[in-house]
């Protein structure tokens, strides 16, 4: 695994030199499924019997939502933690070993060895658990029941190319998934709960719009696996979505079920874009410090 947060050597180079045998093409399938708040072993089943699925269509990375396991509008932090796992529980292993040879993303209520509450995303293979990943901004409500991760997103080296992991919201963040472009992450998964939100007629949810922008300005893929149905009264977008790195989606679904897309990693590896334009290259970074300063309370107050 190759971590900014653990890596001995700091990030990976964009435009480290690599062998030939990295495939050029994956194939992903996010499988969006309706997990049911409350019910781990049912939910458990499901997202087995989900990436064994993914498996069967030929999968090379199979991504499950957000708090998979658990589901997620719990009603206290204590029904959060009576439905907690920790990262090396065997239901989690299992995935890999269903897998058939991918790579499985998902979403989990991770009990921490000091019994905090995390959000966060496991990367599992036919090895076991290669990493997990915390989510480092919560949304709303979950800052009542999870801690937020402290380190940064990894980018786990895989047979099917550099896998990058963000949850949700996170994505809302730019510097986060730059970071992760920077790093060299070629696909980045995401499982998530979009909650729907009212949007225009004809229009894309907000956050797909985010995941193509995102993609196309890191010319890095992005798979964002959504949720359906109606969990204590919260309405989900059902929005799953995988874009290339150009920033076009390549395939979608509003309901449960597969959404299988053959991602072109190649284009995750070329960042430049004309003879005089490289969409890394061309970075100012010393023109970017206000990006991570913290603004006084008197900044904070006039930019409202």
């Amino acid at each position: 695994m190759l971590s900014r947060s653990e890596h001995p050597d700091g990030p990976v180079p964009p435009h480290r030199p690599v062998g030939d045998d990295r495939p050029p093409t994956v194939r992903v399938v996010c499988q969006q499924l309706a997990p049911q708040v409350g019910d781990l072993s049912g939910n458990v089943e499901h997202a087995q019997a989900a990436v064994e699925e993914a498996a069967e269509l030929g999968a090379d990375v199979v991504v499950l939502p957000e708090l998979v396991t658990s589901g997620y509008v719990f009603a206290s932090a204590q029904e959060a933690a009576s439905l907690a796992v920790d990262a090396q529980d065997d239901r989690l292993a299992a995935w890999g070993r269903a897998a058939r040879g991918a790579v499985v993303v998902g979403g989990f209520c991770e009990r921490g060895p000091d019994g905090r509450l995390f959000n966060s995303a496991a990367v599992v293979d036919a090895t076991g658990v290669r990493a997990v990943y915390r989510k480092t901004h919560l949304w709303d409500a979950e800052k009542l029941v999870f801690t937020p991760g402290d380190a940064p997103p990894p980018v786990v080296e895989t047979a099917h190319g550099r896998l990058g992991v963000l949850v949700c919201y996170d994505l809302e963040f730019p510097e986060m998934t730059r970071t992760l472009a920077l790093a060299g992450a070629e696909l980045l998964v995401v499982p998530t709960n979009w909650p729907l939100v009212r949007r225009p007629p004809g229009e894309r949810p907000p956050e797909v719009v985010v995941a193509m922008a995102a993609a196309r300005v890191n010319r890095m893929a992005v798979a964002c696996c959504d949720r359906t149905g109606d969990e204590r009264g919260q309405a989900w977008t059902g929005g799953t979505t995988v874009v290339d790195a150009e920033g076009w989606p390549l395939a979608a679904r509003t309901d449960a079920g597969p959404v299988v897309a053959d991602v072109p990693l190649g284009e995750a590896r070329r960042k430049r874009l004309t003879d005089l334009a490289d969409a890394l290259g061309d970075r100012r970074p010393e023109l970017y410090g206000a990006l991570v300063a913290h603004p006084s309370t008197d900044e904070s107050e006039h930019a409202r």
